[in-house]
């Protein structure tokens, strides 16, 4: 079965010292790599990480040297019913033979909040020492409990350089990989192979195992593997992108710091990357009808129009050529002048929280109903009867007279609009006799979010 595996399970490093790459954390001297040699993994870990970078690996490589009982379960496969058993199990080794159980949990994100609380007293008490696997955030898809009792080591992506070492020790081990066989891998081939990898070295080995199998060869017995074979072998880049997880999230929120920083180019490589991982175009437009008016504002109304015209003419069109509004809008919002002054609102949202809804002045009133009995809407000055269609009146609360949530910027067509509104509350203040008051400070991000939660 061994022979029959496929490259990358034949390939998998057996010993810390033919495992390549994740030097930060199992270096000569590292924490988890002193753990393993002298086999003192006493404390839960989590190994977090892209695929193809080494979580299963190091998991086996300990289970090669520990002499504790070495338990593995797939969370994909297994729930409540095999995590029991296998407690079940531990408890009794631990008891008639005094032998630690660590128990491997691959994938253990998918496990849900009550199979993960099933887990948890198991490893408080020291029954199973854990290794958890997973590919998203633990600290979002992993219970907090489990993670304050395990350490976090965080896996990168592999680099070029590592991606050619793995495939040079695929070429030359007899063994398990291709030494016994005339392997000719151009350069360029190579070169092609490391680059769409990813940084996954099962990406690498996979495309690397079909182009050595696929090719016949040539008279001499060379397998000769050329930049042509290689394109075939892994035409498509492999994208980490799930749809529910951090590379989601994560991918978004570049292309939204992107637009709203100003640079098109770097935009556009974000949308690239989500249009190419299948992500939803509707999801990307309506984060751009959000930034339109968070972000552009009144710098340029046109934003917001732009952005909510691209969404419909998606929805006429679709992919692929539903792809231009969403180039036209991201470059559009990307290059235009940037205010944020809509976050106004929060400013008077907070106020009212603060200190109740004040009362709607007598002139404001809805007079279609109390004017005679109690006065309602007596006073108000009609603006379009006024000379350039304004007339200094009061609108807000008495004992907000004089307090101003919004500040206009300097950026494109606000500019103008702060010109006049300058104007205009000189005037009303003269009019009304009263003086102005500190504008209201800005909000940070943080008073903002959480006011957003509050309003859902």
């Amino acid at each position: 079965m061994k022979s029959e595996a496929p490259l990358a399970a034949r390939m998998r490093p057996r010993t810390l010292e033919e495992f390549v790459g994740q030097e930060h954390i199992i270096g000569p001297g590292r924490l988890l790599r002193r753990a393993i040699e002298t086999d003192k993994l006493f404390s839960s870990i989590i190994l977090w990480g892209p695929p193809g970078t080494g979580k299963t690996t190091l998991a086996q490589i300990i289970a090669n040297r520990t002499q504790s009982h070495f338990e593995t379960i797939s969370a994909v496969l297994a729930g409540l019913p095999e995590l029991r058993q296998v407690i079940k199990e531990a408890q009794e080794r631990s008891r008639l033979y005094r032998q630690r159980t660590i128990l491997f949990v691959d994938e253990v994100h998918r496990w849900n909040k009550a199979q993960q609380d099933a887990l948890l007293p198991h490893v408080e008490n020291g029954t199973v020492v854990l290794i958890g696997a997973t590919t998203e955030n633990p600290y979002f898809e992993v219970i907090g409990a489990l993670v304050s009792r395990s350490r976090i080591f965080q896996l990168r992506p592999l680099s070029e350089e590592e991606i050619g070492r793995i495939l040079e020790a695929a070429l030359g081990d007899a063994e398990r990989g291709y030494a016994t066989r005339r392997v000719i891998l151009d350069p360029a081939a190579r070169a092609h192979l490391i680059d769409v990898a990813g940084g996954d070295a099962r990406n690498a080995l996979n495309a690397l195992e079909l182009a050595v199998e696929s090719t016949p060869p040539a008279d001499d017995g060379a397998i000769h593997i050329t930049l042509e074979v290689a394109q075939e072998s892994i035409q498509r880049r492999a994208v980490l992108y799930d749809k529910d997880g951090d590379a989601h999230y994560d991918t978004i929120s570049a292309f939204i710091k992107s637009v709203r920083g100003s640079d098109p180019d770097a935009a556009l490589y974000w949308l690239a990357k989500m249009l190419y991982a299948g992500e939803h175009p509707r999801f990307i437009l309506r984060r751009l009808i959000i930034l339109a008016g968070e972000d552009i504002g009144l710098a340029d109304p046109m934003g917001l129009v732009i952005a909510n015209a691209a969404a419909q003419a998606f929805e006429y069109i679709g992919l692929p050529e539903g792809i231009y509004p969403i180039v036209e809008a991201t470059l559009y919002l990307a290059t235009a002048p940037k205010s944020n002054s809509a976050m106004a609102y929060f400013k008077a949202f907070e106020r009212i929280e603060q200190e109740g809804v004040g009362e709607v002045p007598d002139h404001l009133k809805d007079s279609s109903r109390d004017a005679a009995a109690l006065g309602h809407g007596q006073g108000y000055v009609y603006p379009h009867m006024a000379e350039g269609h304004f007339t200094p009146q009061q609108y807000l609360p008495a004992h907000l007279l004089g307090t101003y949530f919004y500040t206009p910027s300097n950026q494109g067509y606000e500019a103008q609009a702060k010109a006049r509104l300058e104007q205009w509350r000189a005037a009303q203040r003269a009019a009304l006799g009263i003086e102005r008051r500190e504008d209201v400070p800005d909000l940070s991000q943080e008073e903002i979010d959480q006011i957003k939660r509050k309003m859902k």
